[in-house]
């Protein structure tokens, strides 16, 4: 649940959903056998002070102790979770959106997002009338300053092995490399830097001074200036970027091109494979994912699996298919071998780690994925709910694909959320995936544009 923080993500709010989580997972056995323990934490945006309080007080008032663990990237909760084996958790952040958002997200034990059907039970148990614990049977709330170093410590580790020198442990991984980190004035502006200096790397450090008024605000992997920057200016071999929660990460290299996430995600696959930790030989994408991705998994002998847009379905294949790694274009990368959820730190350290180990610059290590051209033209005030039936469209869609053939793509995706008909095309040269891209676009809104519908 995402929105504008004490105008739609209200103190009241936090306070509420606590208590109907605590309700909908003691019903459905979560608890049973023992006292209930949560974890909970948030990005430093300064509405994250008192929707943490009451997401605390909600939890606490239903009879579960809590611990506090502060400004944490999400993963870093998820993982929390899981190491405490606690059996619940709860993440106050707003991701990539500006400051003036806010948002709660749950972690089920063992740090899983929660299925559809208890956020559901969750939300339909709002403010219902509930019997309140008192005495001994209401919850504590306590800290734990030490979470942060012990995520660090489980990130290192996830290293032992790779980097610089063959079989050595994660601690140097990441020797030799001078690396930048754009923190986002986010959650990870201690544990991403500490990380990557624990590995090994010279670390220059920029976006990293949280005053919860400044996270994302023109710096992070929503706005790569900076970084690019600070990589030049200081030489660096390769800068990451995170954004507010840090769950994501995108990279530049050292002449300050961009590394985006379908290139990242080919390179941990190439190295997961080398490795022999790619069991099922694939890679989850999206169908927003370049075509060059693919094409270089087909070549390497790896297969992808293309789900929708957004990282719950990347997730729901993934565990369909029993595959460890997937992830979007935007740089949320998804590593079930380590983690249960998005980790743009973990990402990083892995991206880099490849980089040492071949002692190649990342931009080789990326030239591997190709990215075709590709445009995008959002064709707004039409009628959506049209576009995968009218026969009109759908012909002027087989056509370009047929002029495409197998080195080009045409998708046609229906936004979920606005009136909008998104036109997506790859083509091996930018001028073809333009004229494509413009034609297309000109039959749907001539087709689907509701003034004529």
């Amino acid at each position: 649940m995402r929105g504008r923080a004490n105008v739609d993500v209200t103190a009241e709010l936090a306070l509420d959903l606590a208590v109907a989580a605590a309700h909908v997972l003691g019903d459905v056995g979560a608890f049973e056998g023992h006292r209930p323990r949560a974890v909970v934490g948030r990005d430093p945006r300064i509405s994250g002070d008192f929707l943490s309080a009451a997401t605390c007080a909600g939890l606490a008032s239903a009879g579960v102790d809590v611990v506090d663990v502060g400004v944490l990237p999400t993963p870093g909760i998820a993982h929390a979770v899981a190491a405490t084996g606690a059996d619940l958790g709860v993440v106050i952040s707003a991701s990539h959106n500006p400051v003036p958002d806010n948002g709660i997200k749950f972690f089920a034990r063992g740090g899983h997002k929660l299925a559809d059907e208890l956020e559901d039970d969750i939300e339909g148990r709002l403010r219902e009338p509930w019997r309140r614990p008192t005495g001994t049977g209401v919850g504590r709330i306590t800290s734990a300053p030490e979470t942060g170093e012990q995520y660090v410590d489980f990130l290192v580790s996830t290293l032992d092995g790779l980097g610089a020198t063959a079989g050595s442990p994660g601690s140097a991984a990441l020797a030799g490399l001078r690396v930048v980190v754009d923190c986002a004035h986010g959650a990870a502006s201690t544990v991403g830097p500490a990380a990557l200096r624990r590995a090994g790397a010279d670390v220059v450090v920029i976006g990293a001074d949280p005053d919860g008024t400044n996270t994302n605000d023109g710096v992070g992997s929503t706005h790569l200036g900076p970084l690019r920057e600070a990589v030049l200016a200081h030489g660096a071999d390769a800068g990451v970027a995170f954004d507010g929660d840090a769950d994501r990460c995108l990279a530049v290299d050292a002449a300050g091109d961009l590394v985006d996430g379908d290139q990242i995600m080919g390179v941990l696959a190439l190295t997961a494979q080398d490795h022999g930790k790619l069991p099922t030989g694939t890679l989850v994408a999206t169908v927003m994912s370049n075509l060059g991705l693919v094409l270089a998994m087909r070549a390497a002998g790896i297969d992808v699996v293309r789900a929708a847009v957004g990282d719950r379905y990347v997730l729901e294949a993934m565990r369909a298919g029993g595959h460890v790694l997937g992830g979007e274009q935007s740089g949320h990368v998804l590593m079930l071998d380590h983690q249960t959820t998005g980790d743009g730190v973990l990402t990083a350290l892995h991206l880099l780690a490849r980089v040492a180990e071949g002692d190649r610059s990342l931009a080789e290590v990326a030239s591997v994925i190709e990215r075709f051209p590709q445009v995008l033209v959002n064709v707004s005030g039409v009628d959506r709910g049209r576009a995968s039936s009218d026969e009109v469209v759908l012909a002027a869609v087989a056509e370009a694909a047929a002029e495409l053939g197998s080195t080009g793509r045409v998708l046609l995706r229906p936004s979920g959320t606005e009136p909008l008909v998104r036109v997506m095309v790859e083509a091996p040269a930018a001028e073809q995936a333009e004229r494509v891209a413009s034609r297309l676009a000109g039959v749907v809104t001539q087709r689907l544009g509701l003034k004529q519908a």
